[in-house]
């Protein structure tokens, strides 16, 4: 069983971590993948609608899978990463 602490420990070390240099900067990341998804849509997804949608994704991933930490991870570092390019 994981604590709380550490599900927050780990989605921070994620979303601090190396991905930055990997994938670039969470408002350049998830501004290019709203531009990609706008088109492809036609409507406007914002940075911050992707980080929700992925949450999202996540959370049907945790509805089939409940004890499969790495989603409840991913969900944390997701809420981060929209807190901060939403300006929040």
């Amino acid at each position: 069983m994981i604590s709380r602490s550490e599900v927050l420990a780990v989605a921070e070390r994620y979303v601090n971590g190396d991905r930055d240099q990997t994938h670039g900067a969470p408002a350049h990341t998830f501004g290019r993948i709203a531009d990609l998804w706008s088109v492809y849509l036609g409507v406007t997804v914002t940075p911050a609608d992707v980080c929700a949608l992925m949450i999202l994704f996540k959370t049907g991933r945790i509805m089939a899978n409940k004890e499969h930490v790495d989603s409840w991870i991913d969900v944390a570092g997701y809420a981060a990463c929209g807190a901060e390019v939403a300006g929040a």
